[in-house]
Formats: structure tokens, sequence, C-alpha cells
């Protein structure tokens, strides 16, 4: 059973404007030569990262509540040109829209166990799906979704 993440998304107020920030990410990437990947750089590595890789998930938290997710692809511990260990978090470019749910502010990132994710929109229902993301975000504020 896979294992997941959860990471709080700091200074992203919407889901689009994740998705925009990681099209950026991945032109200029590609303009220096680099694939288009995109690795969330945190100063801890997780220890359980097979099980990570292996079909889990980057789930984001934005404005209070789990909002989306990215596949994880790789975990890759490096040390900084300061000697400080670091670890990147490789993640697939496709963001997921999941069914929010609200979750308080921490720091660093969390484990996320499989039976605790939640579902993503496009397998909670066509209705939500379809529904723009502030009138999700506000019916998960009040416990509706």
């Amino acid at each position: 059973m896979p294992l997941h993440l959860i990471k709080l998304c700091v200074g992203v107020d919407t889901v689009r404007e994740l998705v925009g920030y990681m099209r950026q990410r991945g032109r200029a990437a590609e303009k220096r030569g680099q694939p288009p990947r995109h690795a969330h750089v945190t100063r801890m590595t997780p220890t359980r990262g097979r099980d990570l890789v292996d079909g889990g998930s980057l789930y984001w938290v934005v404005r209070g509540q789990i909002a989306a997710r990215q596949r994880l692809v790789e975990i890759a511990p490096f040390v900084d040109a300061e000697g400080v260990s670091r670890c990147r978090l490789w993640v697939d470019a496709q963001v997921v829209k999941v069914v929010p749910r609200p979750m308080r502010p921490f720091q660093g990132w969390r484990y996320l166990r499989d039976e605790d994710a939640p579902p993503d929109l496009t397998t909670a229902g066509a209705d939500i799906a379809l529904m723009p993301e502030a009138m999700r975000r506000e019916l998960g504020q009040l416990g509706l979704l």
C-alpha cells in the first residue's frame, strides 16, 4: 500500500496558481536545456522513501485545505553549497485535484497513509469536479464535502 507526504503550499492561493507555477518552472528548465521536471526541496529526508516512490504522492495543502497532489517520482538527498543536508522530492508534472479537506498549519512535511488520503476529484463524482475551486473550498470548510 502506498505511503504519501503532505506539505503546505506556501505562497499559492489556488490549485490553478500551483499548476501555473509548475508550468513556468518547466519552461525555465527547458530553456536551460534540462528536462521539465519539478523538485520540491526540503530540509529533511523521509526515512520511508521506498514506500513513498512506490505509488505515493505529495499532497499539497493550499490555504488551509488539502487540495491537490502530485505523484512522487524520486527522493534524492543532497548537500547544498553551504554544507547543509537537504532532499529533493521529484514529482510528476501532472497536478491532480483532490476533494478538499481542511488541514491545520504545520512545519515541514507529514506522512499520510493511503487510507487517510482524500480521493481525486475525478473519482469523487462529476458534480464536484465541475464546481469552481472557490465553491469547493467553501463547501469543504463548512464540512459539506
